[in-house]
């Protein structure tokens, strides 16, 4: 069984910001290839799963859904709120170092209790009308809508931002080619080459966005693919240690139950 793709914008478009859909009850387990998506409910009860980890809706509340994470909604009432979705050429036009730290910075936080609400509704109500229009200047309109809101967000939700985490250009292409390949390579020196820089300066810039190195930020991401893949999926031991670039099934069976505990049978079957 393949992880079902879902794609809720229209090609020719790099962002879009809407009103949740109301009527939403229950969806399938799927991911988005081509953008990341950022929802916000003030209105709603249920949950919601993102990969393993599932998030019980205590509204207002937003979540970050990364690009290729899978996720589903269980809701008990009808929802309010907004999406936002925004693929990566969106982020490649813009000039706005600050905006790009901002979305790094969400993209730490899955799920955030939101505190302060008239603000950000007003913000995401002037996007909605905003992104539909052209001009000029629209893009440095969008934006600057986008760097308030996300301020905002940050300002005024838990977890509260302390130590904040710099995310910059080089780190966001190194996670668009761990995530983007046909295969997951383990190794710092392949993508320090991809990248034209030295294992040591991309080991730099990964702990200094997230705190942790480069190959372990590799090593957890591998995990993740992993169990996405042991969760969601049909696919064998085999099928998934080739994916995931190991050499046999055996050796991904050790190297999965040295980082979880269990191996990818018994998680599965958990």
């Amino acid at each position: 069984m393949d992880i079902r793709t879902k794609n809720k914008i229209e090609s020719s478009l790099e962002i879009k910001v809407e009103p949740f859909r109301s009527g939403i009850r229950k969806t399938n387990p799927h991911k988005h290839h081509k953008y990341m998506e950022i929802v916000y409910l003030s209105q709603g009860e249920g949950a919601h799963t993102i990969d393993y980890d599932t998030y019980q809706i205590d509204q207002p509340i937003l979540f970050f859904i990364q690009k290729d994470q899978m996720h589903h909604w269980n809701l008990q009432s009808d929802p309010k709120g907004y999406v936002i979705i925004m693929k990566k050429g969106f982020l490649d036009n813009s000039k706005d170092k600050q905006l790009i730290d901002l979305i790094g910075e969400l993209s730490h936080y899955p799920s955030l209790s939101v505190k302060e609400t008239s603000t950000i509704n007003q913000l995401f109500d002037l996007l909605t009308k905003e992104v539909k229009l052209s001009g000029k200047y629209q893009h440095d309109i969008v934006e600057g809508l986008l760097k308030t809101l996300f301020s905002k967000l940050l300002n005024h939700s838990s977890p509260k931002v302390e130590n904040q985490s710099t995310y910059n250009a080089t780190f966001i292409q190194f996670k668009e080619l761990l995530e983007g390949g046909d295969q997951v390579i383990n190794s710092v020196n392949h993508y320090a080459e991809l990248m034209h820089t030295t294992p040591q300066n991309l080991n730099s810039i990964v702990k200094n966005a997230t705190g942790i190195s480069a190959s372990v930020f590799i090593g957890e991401y591998i995990i993740k693919e992993a169990k996405r893949m042991l969760l969601y999926t049909n696919m064998t031991a085999s099928e998934i240690a080739f994916h995931l670039n190991f050499k046999d099934s055996s050796h991904f069976t050790r190297y999965f139950k040295r980082k979880v505990e269990v191996t990818p049978v018994q998680f599965r079957n958990s």
